[in-house]
């Protein structure tokens, strides 16, 4: 699903009466997000999910197939994660998986 369907979704559900309102309402709620995740804060939405910065420790390697062997290191970084809450989980544990 787009950015466009889902601001659909968002009309029909929240009731808006125009679209421009679904989409000032997602855009609100991500550039919310962005500024707290931007502080190192996060947000959690109850029995939806948990949006947080997670640190992702550097790694040092060798790069495939060059000769001599070149070596390559990455610093430690935040990273965004989303841990989804335990409905959700369980709302999408319902859905049936199609067999082909």
């Amino acid at each position: 699903m787009n950015k466009s369907d889902f601001v659909k979704t968002i009309k029909e559900v929240g009731g808006y009466s125009e679209k421009k309102e679904a989409e000032k309402a997602l855009d609100s709620v991500v550039a919310s997000i962005h500024k707290v995740l931007k502080e190192n804060e996060s947000v959690e939405l109850v029995g939806f999910g948990k949006f947080e910065n997670a640190l992702q420790k550097g790694k040092e390697g060798i790069i495939p197939g060059s000769n001599p062997k070149k070596k390559y290191k990455t610093e430690d970084k935040y990273v965004p994660k989303f841990k989804p809450g335990k409905s959700l989980k369980d709302e999408v544990a319902k859905i049936k998986v199609k067999k082909k």
